[in-house]
């Protein structure tokens, strides 16, 4: 049992570890395609104007609520859940 609660430790920490870099990531990516969807839209005021930042600052709000509750079912709880009902299945069939 001890060995178990472990191995769950040690998969939650890289998980976190994981999720952590995902988000920062995925923001980014995001951001960088919000920027160029603004000078796309709008070629006569590229660069960095108080609203294109409110247009990205609107934008990231939204994409982050559904993506903090996407990576967490994705990277936090879906593996441990893998792992548990392979224990289970292994050690009980």
């Amino acid at each position: 049992m001890m060995a178990f609660l472990r191995l769950i430790g040690m998969v939650l920490v890289i998980e976190a570890l994981f999720y952590a870099l995902l988000t920062v990531y995925l923001r980014s990516t995001r951001r960088e395609a919000l920027e160029k969807e603004w000078d796309r839209r709008h070629p006569g005021r590229a660069g960095d104007t108080p609203e294109r930042r409110e247009f990205i600052r609107r934008s990231m709000r939204g994409f982050s609520r559904r993506l903090r509750g996407r990576l967490a079912f994705l990277v936090l709880v879906l593996p441990v859940v893998a792992i548990v009902a392979i224990i289970i299945i292994v050690n009980y069939d």
